[in-house]
């Protein structure tokens, strides 16, 4: 697949410092300056393996182009459920689907990117399983690969300024959940 699927005009799904929706946004309007709480997701698919999958962000990302993070990272758009968007960002990122989505918890950070924009977000955080072949849409994505579980955080830690920094914040406690 190699279709654009996010658009900065996208509306987004604004929400207050409690969780409530408070109405929408376009994508790049939340992203600019200080940023705008808005929610949305993460998402880590493991394989039979108990491995993780990591993908590499395209290079075209506004925000943290070329970085490493977690399976699929993406935002509800307005109207749209937080599970309907997780499965469908898995099909468009990743040419996947997910088995046992599950919903563990959620958390709420902001990140700057040097002067160019900011992630202020209220991140739900889901897994899955597939053993389905990957086909990553090189729009979205320029890499991936499978990392055991159990060396993530070595990872993490060791390659800190090559990954995203919502990965960090998600995986210190899903890994409490899922290890």
């Amino acid at each position: 697949m190699n279709t654009q699927v996010s658009f900065d005009d996208d509306l987004l799904i604004l929400v207050d410092e409690s969780g409530q929706e408070i109405g929408s946004k376009e994508k790049l309007q939340c992203h600019m300056g200080s940023g705008v709480l808005h929610r949305a997701f993460s998402v880590f698919i493991i394989n039979s393996e108990s491995e993780v999958l990591l993908q590499k962000r395209s290079e075209d990302k506004l925000l943290w182009p070329m970085y490493w993070s977690n399976s699929c990272c993406s935002h509800p758009r307005y109207g749209e459920e937080e599970y309907d968007a997780a499965r469908r960002r898995l099909l468009e990122e990743l040419g996947i689907r997910a088995t046992e989505l599950t919903k563990h918890f959620q958390f709420q950070y902001i990140a700057n990117y040097g002067d160019i924009g900011t992630e202020h977000e209220l991140c739900s955080v889901f897994t899955g399983h597939t053993e389905d072949e990957i086909s990553a849409n090189p729009n979205e994505i320029a890499d991936w690969k499978w990392v055991a579980k159990s060396e993530l955080s070595e990872l993490l830690i060791a390659e800190k300024e090559h990954f995203t920094p919502w990965i960090n914040l998600a995986w210190k406690e899903l890994k409490k959940v899922i290890c």
